[in-house]
C-alpha cells in the first residue's frame, strides 16, 4: 500500500533504524508522554527484530514517518486491535517534520488502518497533560470516551476522519 502524502510517507521499521528510534525516545523534548525505554542500541535492535513477528503476524505495525527527500522524521505505532477498531500511538515528529507532517501522518495512519485493515474507528490514549495532541485530536473529530489515572481515552470513526479530511484537503494535498 501506498502511504505517502504531500510531503512525508510512512515505512515499516527495519532494524537500521533503532539508533534513530533511540535518538527521539530518549530526548526530553519528545519522551514527557512516553513509556520509558532502554538506553541500549542493542536492546532496541532486539525489539525491533521481535517485533517484525508481530508485523508479520498482523498484531501491530511500526512506522518510520519520513520526508519525501528519505529523511527521518518520526515514528508512529498501530495495536491493539479489535474486530473493527485499532489503536496508535509511539506517534513522535522531531524538528526534521514537515509542516503539515502531523496532520499527515495521522491520515496516513488512518487510510492504513482504514483501507487496508478494513477498520472502522480508532480508539486511543493521550497522556493528561498533553494538551497539544489533546487539542490536534478534537480538532481531528475525536471523542473524549472517559479517562484513567494517567490519560485521556478517545475513539474517532472513520467517517469523522473522512470529514476532516475533506475540510482541511488543500493542505495535505
Amino acid at each position: 500500500m501506498d502511504l505517502q502524502s504531500k510531503t512525508i510517507k510512512l515505512r515499516f521499521i527495519e532494524d537500521r533504524d533503532a539508533e534513530f528510534v533511540l535518538t527521539l525516545r530518549l530526548d526530553e523534548k519528545y519522551n514527557q508522554f512516553l513509556s520509558s525505554v532502554s538506553p541500549s542500541i542493542e536492546a532496541q535492535r532486539e525489539w525491533i527484530k521481535k517485533y517484525k513477528t508481530d508485523e508479520t503476524s498482523g498484531t501491530q505495525y511500526y512506522f518510520i514517518i519520513e520526508r519525501n527527500d528519505g529523511t527521518p522524521c518520526g515514528t508512529v505505532r498501530l495495536y491493539d486491535f479489535k474486530e473493527d477498531s485499532f489503536c496508535w500511538g509511539s506517534w513522535i515528529l522531531n524538528e526534521d517534520k514537515t509542516r503539515y507532517a502531523a496532520l499527515e501522518s495521522a491520515f496516513l495512519v488512518y487510510k492504513f488502518a482504514f483501507e487496508h485493515l478494513n477498520m472502522k474507528k480508532s480508539h486511543f490514549e493521550v497522556r493528561k497533560g498533553n494538551e497539544r495532541v489533546i487539542s490536534f485530536h478534537e480538532k481531528m473529530g475525536a471523542i473524549n470516551t472517559g479517562e484513567t489515572e494517567l490519560d485521556l481515552l478517545f475513539e474517532i470513526t472513520k467517517e469523522a476522519v473522512s470529514h476532516t479530511k475533506q475540510r482541511l484537503l488543500s493542505k495535505i494535498i
